[in-house]
C-alpha cells in the first residue's frame, strides 16, 4: 500500500487511553509535527478519573483535564476526551461506533496508539477500538502504534520507525512534568526517560522515540512528517 506525502498540513491524531500516555509515549514525536506546521490532536480515552488515589472521581477528572490541557498547549496538540471512564473502559458495538464517528469526523491523515500487548487494561481497550475504527475506514490512514513504560506495561514490542526527539526532549518532558498529581517526577527516569535513551542508542542519537508501523498500513516513513 503506497501513500503520498505533500506539502500541506497534515491532521495527526494521537489517541490514549489517560492524560499523559500521549505525552509521555511520543510527546517528542507530537512536538515535533506540531512545529513542522501539522494539525496534531491528542485524544484521551478518558480523563484520568481513578488515577488519583483519596480523590472522587469527578474532582480527579477535573484536575488530570486541566493537566493534559496545560500539556498539549506546550506541544502544540489540540485536546480532544473521548468519554470513557479510567479503569472501566468498555469495548463493545456502541463504543466501537463512538471510535469510529470520531474519526470520521476528524479525518486524520496519521494515527498513532497504544501498543496492544499491554498490561493497562485501558491501554488494550484503546488500541482494540482504534484498530477497528482504523479497519472500517478502509485501512487507508498510516497506523503507528507506540510503547508505555516498555517491559513493565509494553510487552515484544518491535519498533519499525524511530524518531530522533533530541532537540524537543527537554520540552517533552516539560509537558510530562506537567501532570504533577501523578508524580511523573518520581518515576519518568526509570522508565520513559531510559526509553528515550535506549531507543537513541538504537537509531544513532541521543534520545529517539520508538514506533510499530501496522504491516497492513500505507508504506509510509514518520520522517517524511517531520
Amino acid at each position: 500500500m503506497e501513500f503520498s506525502m505533500n506539502e500541506s498540513c497534515k491532521k495527526i491524531v494521537v489517541v490514549g487511553a489517560h492524560p499523559d500516555d500521549p505525552e509521555t509515549a511520543c510527546g517528542g514525536t507530537m512536538a515535533l509535527l506540531s512545529q513542522a506546521g501539522h494539525e496534531v490532536v491528542a485524544a484521551y480515552l478518558t480523563r484520568g478519573e481513578a488515577g488519583i488515589p483519596g480523590v472522587s472521581h469527578d474532582a480527579a477528572a477535573a484536575i488530570r483535564t486541566q493537566e493534559a490541557l496545560r500539556a498539549c498547549e506546550l506541544l502544540g496538540a489540540r485536546a480532544v476526551f473521548l468519554g470513557q471512564i479510567d479503569g472501566q473502559c468498555e469495548v463493545n458495538p456502541a463504543r466501537y461506533d463512538e471510535m469510529r464517528h470520531f474519526f470520521e469526523q476528524e479525518q486524520p491523515d496519521l494515527v498513532f496508539t497504544h501498543w496492544p500487548i499491554d498490561t493497562h487494561r485501558d491501554h488494550r481497550a484503546c488500541s482494540t477500538l482504534v484498530y477497528d475504527a482504523w479497519l472500517r475506514m478502509g485501512r487507508r490512514i498510516p497506523l503507528f502504534y507506540f510503547e508505555c513504560m516498555a517491559g513493565q506495561q509494553s510487552h515484544k514490542f518491535f519498533p519499525t520507525d524511530y524518531v530522533d526527539i533530541t532537540a524537543v526532549v527537554e520540552l517533552k518532558h516539560q509537558a510530562c512534568l506537567v501532570h504533577e498529581s501523578q508524580h511523573v517526577a518520581e518515576w519518568y527516569a526509570d522508565s520513559h526517560g531510559k526509553m528515550e535513551a535506549f531507543r537513541g542508542l538504537e537509531c544513532g542519537c541521543d534520545y529517539a522515540e520508538a514506533f510499530a508501523r501496522h504491516a497492513q498500513s500505507a508504506d509510509v516513513m514518520l520522517s517524511l512528517y517531520l
